[in-house]
Order: C-alpha cells, then structure tokens, then sequence
C-alpha cells in the first residue's frame, strides 16, 4: 500500500491537476515538440538546407540574440496594451508563417530578416505566455502552474530532440523542409490551444499610460531583475561550461556530457512542482532564489574535484556535481517565477516581466565568456571566486527583494480579484 501511494504521489507530480493548470501544461508541451526539435537541428539546416556557412549561422543568431534584449522591455508593454493572450495567439501565428518561409529563404540577407523576426515573436510570446499564466490563475496556484509547465516543456523538448534524430538520420533537404514545415504546423496547433483557453478579466488601467520602457526606473525592481538574472547563469554552466571542463580537464568519456543533459531532463520532469513549493510569495521566492545561489556556488566548488580523479571517481564527481547545478536550477527557476508574479503590478505586468527578463538577457552576455574564462582557462583554481560571486548574489537577493517590495511600482493599481470564466 505505501508503495501504491508513492507511486500515486509521484504521478501526482508530474501529471497536472484536470482544468486550467493542464491545459496549460499541454500547450506547453505541444510548444516545445516544436521548438525542441528546431533547437537539436537548426544548425545542419541552416548550413545544409539553406547553404550558410558557420560564421553567417553565428552572426546572424547573435544580431538576433541583440534584437531580443533590445525588445524586450517594448513588446512586454505590446502585451499590456493589447492583452496577453490576443498577443500570445498572434505571435504563435506569425511563428508559423515565419518557419513555413524557411524553406524559400535564399541567401544571409533572407536568413537575417527570418531569424530576426523570430527572435522578436518569440520574445513576444515568451512574456505575453507568463502574464497570461500569472493573471489567469489564483496566487497560490501560479508557482505551481508554471511548474507543470516547465515540467512538460522539457518533455516536449525531448520528443522534439528524438524526431530531430530521425530528420538527422535521412539527411536529405526534403527531410529538412519538412521538419521546418511540420514545426509551423505545430505552432498553428499551438495557437488553437491558447485561442480556446478562458479569456481574462479585464485589469484596471491608470488614467495616464507608462512611458514602455519607465519601468527600467524602477531601480529596487532593476535591482531584483539583475540579480536573479545572474543566477539564470545555472543554464550557462551546465550546457556550456561544464561540457568544456569535461573535455578539457578530466578523463571521462564525451558520451558523459549526453548522459548529464538526460539527466537534467529527467530530473526536472520529475522534480520541478516539488521544488517549487513554497515560492508563491515574493520572501519565499526569494529564499528560494538564495538557495538556488547557494547550490551553484557549491557545484562549483565540487566540479573542480573531478580534475583529480580518475575512472569511475571521475564519472561520480561530475554526476554529484551535476545534481547539485539542477537542484539549483529547479529551486532558482521557482524563485524566479514567484518574484515574476508577485513583484510586478497587474497593470503593467507585461512591462514588468519584460523588464525582468534583461537579467538573464545581461547573463547569457557575460556568462559564456565569463564564466568559461574563470573555471576552464584558470585550470581550476577560477572555480573558487565563481562560487564566492554566488554566495553574494545570494546573500544580496533577499534583502533586494525586501526593498522592491517597499517600494511601490511605477503605474501600480489594484488587481482585478474577478474569477475567470471560460468562454463559451
């Protein structure tokens, strides 16, 4: 009998509730079979189908990359002038038509204005998603919303990694155009789910609009988006960093580095609403945030233990070391997605969360080059001042959000408290 429970528990989980929480977790599912399987075979692509050389590839992800911390903060206030999910399902349709173009794009130019567009739509749709999600559910049931929904992301991500198997093993154009083709097709379903989820309430506006980008004045909110930004840096680590360290500086088989990243994904399918509990408040999301910190700062005291080591103590260091990075990273992801719902005002939460995403827009800037500079190139000893850089983050987040929390939004108003009903 215990067992049967354990078993129900663990279900429990990983399946969301019946209603509004899965109907989101399947949208997001169904998302990242398509994103997931452009994320694994972009690159052949590119280079193959569309004939880019690795250097055209490389800058143009990078203009679009600056594109996106760019428009960021404007298209959050798209969403609050024109609604979440109206933003959602247009965006999700502009994807489509953009992927469906792929295969016509002749040349770097044409490959710019494709790649460019989509990183505007997704950054779009990335922020109108999570407002919709914030606003549409009660307070208590955000955090863990969004958990089910980074849960089933990452089983979307791995069905879309396995079919970029199968595109990658026929290896003909054909079969690259029809992967891009499929994924619009995926997106366009994609849009049906958000066009049927229930329509929100109206949210009172202020009589006089927010400036789009006065949110970046908000100095204690800033201050909060940067260093919960900078913890995001868990992602650089582990598909980055740590990958370069494996190579560079232990004996463990490359076969390792496949091995962690199913890992990660297993564990975040089954870990993710579990450590997500408790951060529904803006000082727990912020204990959970310090945890996260604290965890990236004691992998990247234990990581450089495998440099000492040989064979299957090896393979131990870097699987232990590994643990504690996604540990971090599903306590660090849950602070961020309590502080994201409980910070920003309804009136204005498209900027806010837009606002808030530049932290990580910030990290993924300085981390690679940061990050693989201090622990890779030192040999080891740059591990040590990393973990201390953690330590402080960690210590300065609670504090930081205390602050923010004192200090009233830019165009704050009262949050609609009307329950949302589907429409029929």
């Amino acid at each position: 009998m215990g067992a049967r429970e354990s078993i129900r528990t663990a279900v429990r989980h990983v399946v969301p509730p019946a209603g509004l929480t899965r109907a989101l977790a399947v949208q997001a599912m169904v998302f990242a079979i398509g994103h997931g399987l452009f994320q694994a075979g972009s690159a052949v692509f590119f280079t193959r189908a569309l004939g880019l050389s690795p250097a055209q590839v490389g800058l143009g992800l990078s203009l679009a990359a600056g594109a996106l911390l760019l428009g960021t903060v404007p298209l959050g206030g798209l969403t609050d002038r024109y609604g979440p999910q109206r933003v959602w399902v247009v965006c999700l349709l502009l994807d489509a038509a953009l992927f469906a173009t792929y295969p016509f794009v002749t040349g770097f130019a044409g490959f710019l204005a494709v790649v460019l567009a989509l990183a505007v739509t997704g950054a779009a749709t990335g922020v109108a998603r999570q407002v919709y999600s914030i606003n549409v559910l009660r307070p208590e049931e955000r955090v863990t919303a969004m958990a089910y929904q980074r849960s089933s992301l990452n089983v979307g991500f791995g069905l879309g990694a396995l079919i970029s198997g199968l595109v990658l093993a026929i290896d003909t154009i054909w079969a690259y155009r029809g992967m891009v083709f499929f994924i619009a097709v995926v997106f366009l379903v994609t849009a049906g789910f958000v066009r049927r989820l229930p329509r929100l309430p109206e949210v009172t506006r202020p009589t006089e609009p927010m400036s789009r980008l006065a949110v970046l004045r908000d100095r204690p909110f800033m201050a909060v988006s940067l260093l919960s930004g900078l913890l995001s840096a868990h992602q650089t680590l582990y598909l980055t960093v740590m990958p370069l360290w494996i190579l560079t500086h232990t004996d463990a088989p490359k076969t390792i580095i496949a091995a962690l990243v199913l890992l990660n994904t297993v564990l975040i399918v089954l870990l993710q609403v579990r450590a997500s509990r408790g951060a529904d408040t803006a000082s727990g999301a912020a204990r959970a945030s310090r945890r996260g910190a604290l965890l990236i700062a004691l992998f990247c005291v234990v990581l450089p233990i495998s440099a000492q080591t040989r064979g299957w103590l090896t393979v131990v260091a870097l699987v232990a070391a590994a643990t504690l990075l996604i540990l971090a990273e599903l306590i660090e992801s849950a602070g961020t997605w309590g502080l994201t719902a409980t910070l920003p005002p309804a009136a204005q939460r498209g900027a806010y969360v837009g606002a808030f995403g530049l932290g990580s827009q910030v990290q993924f800037l300085i981390a690679p080059a940061g990050l693989t500079a201090l622990g890779v190139s030192t040999g080891g000893w740059g591990w040590y001042p990393a973990a201390a850089i953690f330590v402080l983050v960690g210590l300065a987040i609670v504090p930081a959000v205390a602050r923010a929390e004192r200090t009233p939004r830019l165009g704050e108003a009262p949050e609609s408290t009307r329950p949302v009903t589907p429409v029929p």
